[in-house]
Formats: structure tokens, sequence, C-alpha cells
């Protein structure tokens, strides 16, 4: 009797061993989670190294050259003084390098300068300055397309018919009295061809002052113009048609 029992009790947990070891289907809770992949390591890339370049002495010679050349730019030296100018300095840049694009641009800048310059002058009634600006715009550029713009507006101003005063700076910038009686006779001459006038100075301080003395030598008499601002003291009178 005791021989089948343990038989039966075998058959039993034989079976139960072997639905312990049947795949386990999926979406069963129970399941394990998966193993993780360990990801490929790789080694980080040695960063380039860059080793700078020593400029050669032409290399050096040009950016000097340039750096000085604007220099004198920015400060008006254009042609002058001969041995020291933005011309001269971006010519010698272009001797070595014919298509540098900032001496270039420089060459440029330098002709407009002086086509502003004349521009300004011819307003003013500043004839022979505004010619001398024009002749030196041509030195750098003479097939340049602004020069027959500024030289027609020149020949405007001069047979314009207006009045222009070029007046002495020493005079006028310490106040005198030969400055004040200058004044009077130019408003004396607005008043009498009814004229608009253009007060230029250097600063607004003086330029206000030569207003107030004009009106004082014309009181009752509402004048009529404007200041600008600019290194040569003068009035013009732009008489009404």
């Amino acid at each position: 009797m005791r021989y089948p029992q343990m038989l039966f009790l075998s058959s039993i947990l034989l079976l139960s061993a072997c639905e312990s070891q049947q795949p386990v289907e999926p979406g069963d809770a129970s399941a394990s989670p998966p193993l993780a992949e360990i990801p490929e390591i790789r080694p980080l890339s040695e960063p380039p190294i860059v080793i700078p370049v020593k400029p050669t002495p032409q290399e050096s010679l040009v950016a000097d050259t340039l750096f000085k050349g604007l220099q004198a730019l920015d400060q008006d030296r254009l042609l002058t003084p001969i041995d020291d100018n933005a011309y001269m300095r971006f010519q010698k840049v272009l001797a070595i390098d014919p298509r540098n694009e900032i001496a270039l641009d420089g060459i440029e800048k330098i002709l407009l300068r002086y086509v502003e310059l004349s521009r300004e002058a011819s307003r003013r009634g500043l004839f022979d300055d505004a010619e001398a600006f024009l002749n030196r715009a041509e030195f750098v550029n003479k097939e340049h397309s602004s020069l027959s713009e500024a030289r027609a507006l020149l020949q405007s101003e001069k047979s314009s018919g207006d009045l222009f005063f070029s007046l002495d700076n020493e005079d006028f910038i310490n106040r005198t009295d030969a400055a004040v009686f200058r004044l009077g006779e130019i408003a004396q001459q607005a008043k009498s061809d009814d004229a608009f006038f253009l007060i230029t100075a250097p600063n607004d301080s003086l330029a206000r002052w030569m207003y107030l003395q004009m009106r004082s030598a014309v009181e009752g008499y509402r004048l009529r113009g404007n200041i600008e601002l600019a290194n040569q003291i003068s009035i013009r009178l732009r008489v009404s048609e």
C-alpha cells in the first residue's frame, strides 16, 4: 500500500515542476522585466588643436598701413600732410595688394568726403574753397560720377543771386565790436531785401549770439532764417524773388 502512494505523490511533483518551466505568456504580470541592453561605449575624439600662424612681414605691413590710413581718414587728413595722409597709406597697400577691399573703399571715401566738403562750401558761398575741394576729388578719381553733380551745384550757387558774407573767424569768436557792427550791416541788408538768412558757426552759442545781434539791429522787423553748424563762420542771404 505504501509503494502506490509514493508513486502517486512523485507523479504530482513531476507535473508541477514541468508546469513551472513552461514559457510565460505575453501580458503576464508575473513576468520578469527584460534585461537592459548595455550601450556601446566609444571614446571621445580628440579636439582639433589650432596652432596660430604667425603673419608674414608683408601681412603685418599691410595691416599696420591700413590701420594708419583709416585713422587719417577719420581725422580728415585726406591728401595732406604729404607724409601722413589717408590717400598715401591706401595707395601703399594697393601697391602690395591691388584688390584689397579696405584700401579701395578708403580711396572711395576720400573722394566722397571732398565732394561733401565742396557742397558745404558752395552753400555758404565759399566758392573758391568749393572749387579747391572738387579739384582734390578729381585728383583721386576724375571719372567718378558724383563730380559732375557737385560742379553743377557749385555753378548753380554762383548764379543764384544770393548774397554771401565771409566773416573773420577771430572777430566773431571773440565777439568784438567790429563783429557786432558787421552783423548790424548784414541785418539791414536782410531787411532791405526781405531776405532769408542762413548763419553758419562752429557752435550753437556763437550762432545764437550772431542772430541776437542781427535782430537787435533791426528792432521791430521779423528776421527769417536758419542756423547751421560748420567750422567756417559765414552768413548767406537768400533774396526773395
